[in-house]
């Protein structure tokens, strides 16, 4: 509502009470008063701010009402009321204030100021406003300039939007991930298509993934002519260029591009669009961008947004939206009839969106992806030292860009009915480790004394229990061996050591230090991670649950980047880096867990991890052969069954996998997890497909 504001002083009237006595003296008071206020209160200021109050009101009508007889004689009701709204809807006006100077000579125009918020900013003015007495009431003597002083009958309010940007991602070496680029935009020219073109739409629809319809809907809007490109779908040229295939499933030989030329009309052109230049390996990570929906809307409104708004959705376009937004420009002005402009009145600069840099490298991760696209998989790639991430990869994948050119109900279904759930980002969840656990317990048990690396277990077979408590559980193994010590347990994976080792450790004393691991905590990372657990309750039920612990299994579920944060105590004295996504030159590198484990527990565990690849009875030998690195890390391979008994349960695979020389000097922890690897090596398939990524990366 408009308000007036400044340093007037209001007049005031003295009245001389006679004390006369009686109700119908006091009846006649009142009604004095009354009078009074009718009289008085009829002041140009009043009539001037109760005229601007009904603006935010929108109350255009009775904005009229206070003009004089001759201002209504010379503008209609309807065009008054049509040019006042334009205007002040157009620049999003609020907040009016007026500022009237006080004590004015009525037979002189009535001097003011005003001040009101708009899209394009604040805009302020000093209005001249004659007025005249009809019946005793003050009227406003209207023109176009009451709206504001520049403007004549002929002129028109203009608001340009001045156009922003949305912020680009780039990958630690300034590789583009995501950012402004170019499309294909298809679309048709009505003067060129075929008379009868019924049965070409039909066809083009087919191609296109849409309908008839719709197709119809846009030709036949208002603004089309017959020179007019009406614009249909946009997609990327990669796309254009696959094979098309027919409704019936025939292969034509034709691309879709070729297929769509055929029809009279068709014309392919470039249009800019938000573009993931690496397609489905940075999908899950990056996410994607769309216009923005009614219920993001009512949300966000408050911050600039409008219906043409384009938001992130998911992933890091929706994590750093407010950082990555384009905000828009705006420029009010007063144009002649010409078109000229006569004046300014406010603009709003646009503003770009943030360009950020992520610690991700996209060598890692498309490498990642490739190797693993075909299989249910998450991979986290970090330098365990400074705490950088390099990679977070999720397979199977989606595109982004279906989402950002607006992908269809059949693409839809297909993506959310794919049992491989390919829009389920796997390295947020948590999973069974199995034995990429066994160097968690081991330094655990080094740290707290509850073992030394030295100290022999003995030897129990390929299956043992504690005692008959237990029933018919027992722990399995795969491998005899001689000396049960802890670097030979890790080399052949020894589940009963592992299981002794959890039992020497105690459930409280485990408990207390894999809550000091950050066991269901919060990780502090940019994307959210769901939290590691080692029970389903507040601790270890049963004395099983406990030994099953010791080598992974049990109740134990861990978040792979969880799991890397804390192998990066063994590069770090003992320390748990913090992990970080957003690049920072020259930043010193942060502990999650200080003390996580004992300098010389964690010495030993990086030691003996060597022995895992460089022993050709390690699990993981088969790394040994890639060249140019000496490797060491943990494999692991977890079950997922009912029951001991059950014969049909499924397993992971693990490996977590470094370098201890190489690569120039940086060192680089990889961690892996693949689904349904029984029946396929088991972690084996993991280490192998590892390889692959190695070589490949050190090739280049």
């Amino acid at each position: 509502m408009a308000k007036k504001k400044g340093s007037k002083v209001r007049k005031k009237r003295h009245l001389l009470i006679l004390e006369i006595g009686g109700v119908a003296v006091l009846a006649a008071l009142v009604a004095g008063l009354v009078l009074y206020r009718n009289v008085f209160s009829d002041t140009r200021d009043a009539v001037l701010e109760e005229y601007m109050g009904l603006i935010e009101k929108k109350e255009y009508e009775k904005m009229y009402d206070l003009l004089d007889t001759a201002s209504q004689e010379s503008v209609h009701k309807e065009d008054f009321i049509t040019r006042n709204k334009n205007i002040y809807e157009g620049i999003e006006a609020k907040d009016i204030t007026l500022d009237i100077a006080e004590e004015q000579d009525t037979s002189q125009p009535l001097s003011y100021r005003v001040t009101m918020e708009t899209l394009a900013g604040e805009v302020t003015y000093d209005g001249n406003t004659f007025f005249e007495k009809e019946k005793g009431t003050w009227r406003i003597v209207w023109d176009d300039s009451m709206i504001f002083p520049d403007l004549g009958k002929e002129d028109k309010v203009s608001v340009t939007s001045l156009e922003a940007k949305r912020g680009s991602i780039y990958d630690r070496n300034g590789v583009l991930l995501a950012g402004q680029g170019t499309v294909q935009s298809v679309g048709l020219v009505p003067g060129k298509m075929n008379v009868q073109a019924e049965e070409d739409i039909q066809g083009i629809a087919a191609i296109l993934g849409t309908t008839q319809e719709n197709i119809e809907t846009q030709l036949a809007a208002s603004w089309v002519k017959e020179d007019s490109f009406v614009p249909l779908k946009e997609m990327t040229q990669t796309q254009l260029d696959e094979p098309y295939t027919s409704p019936e499933g025939i292969a034509t030989g034709a691309s879709i591009q070729d297929k769509l030329l055929e029809y009279p009309g068709v014309l392919i052109t470039e249009a800019e669009s938000r573009v993931y230049p690496y397609g489905e390996s940075t999908s899950h990570l990056l996410g994607y961008v769309q216009q923005i929906n009614a219920e993001e809307l009512e949300e966000m409104k408050d911050k600039g947004y409008d219906e043409q708004s384009v938001v992130g959705k998911s992933g890091l376009e929706k994590l750093y939206e407010d950082r990555l937004r384009a905000k828009e420009g705006y420029k009010i002005s007063i144009l002649d009839s010409q078109g000229n402009e006569k004046t300014a009145l406010a603009m709003k600069p646009a503003e770009d969106g943030e360009e950020i840099h992520l610690t991700i490298d996209i060598q890692w991760q498309q490498k990642l992806y490739d190797a693993y696209k075909e299989d249910k998989s998450c991979s986290v790639v970090m330098n365990p030292k400074s705490g950088e991430v390099l990679a977070l990869v999720s397979t199977p994948s989606f595109n982004s860009m279906d989402f950002v050119l607006g992908i269809s109900q059949t693409k839809w279904d297909e993506l959310n009915n794919n049992p491989d759930k390919p829009m389920y980002n796997r390295v947020r969840e948590t999973w069974a480790p199995g034995s990429s656990f066994k160097p968690v317990t081991g330094a655990v048990g080094l740290t707290t004394g509850a073992f030394t690396a030295e100290e022999d277990f003995g030897a129990s077979g390929l299956s043992w229990q504690k005692d008959e408590s237990w029933g018919n559980y027992k722990v399995t193994t795969l491998h005899e061996y001689n000396g049960a010590v802890l670097k030979n347990a890790l080399i052949y994976s020894d589940n009963i050591y592992f299981a002794k080792a959890a039992l020497k450790i105690g459930a409280d004393t485990f408990a207390k230090q894999l809550d000091k691991l950050g066991f269901g905590q919060d990780i502090p990372f940019d994307i959210g991670m769901t939290s590691s657990q080692y029970s389903n309750g507040d601790t270890f039920e049963t004395e099983v649950q406990l030994a099953d612990s010791g080598y992974g299994q049990g109740q134990v579920l861990v978040n792979p980047l969880h799991l890397a944060c804390i192998y990066s105590a063994f590069f770090n004295e003992g320390n748990m880096i913090s992990p970080y996504l957003e690049y920072q030159e020259g930043k010193n590198p942060s502990y999650w867990v200080e003390n996580a484990f004992t300098p010389e527990a964690a010495a030993t565990i990086y030691e003996d991890l060597k022995e895992v690849v460089s022993n050709p009875e390690g699990t993981g030998h088969s790394a040994a052969q890639v060249a140019g690195v000496a490797l060491a890390g943990k494999t692991g391979t977890a079950e997922i069954k009912e029951s001991q008994e059950d014969k049909d349960g499924t397993e992971l695979g693990w490996f977590a996998v470094y370098n201890t020389e190489g690569l120039d000097g940086q060192t680089v922890l990889m961690l892996n997890m693949v689904e349904d690897v029984k029946g396929r090596g088991g972690s084996g398939y993991v280490v192998n497909k590892d390889v692959e990524v190695w070589n490949q990366v050190l090739a280049e």
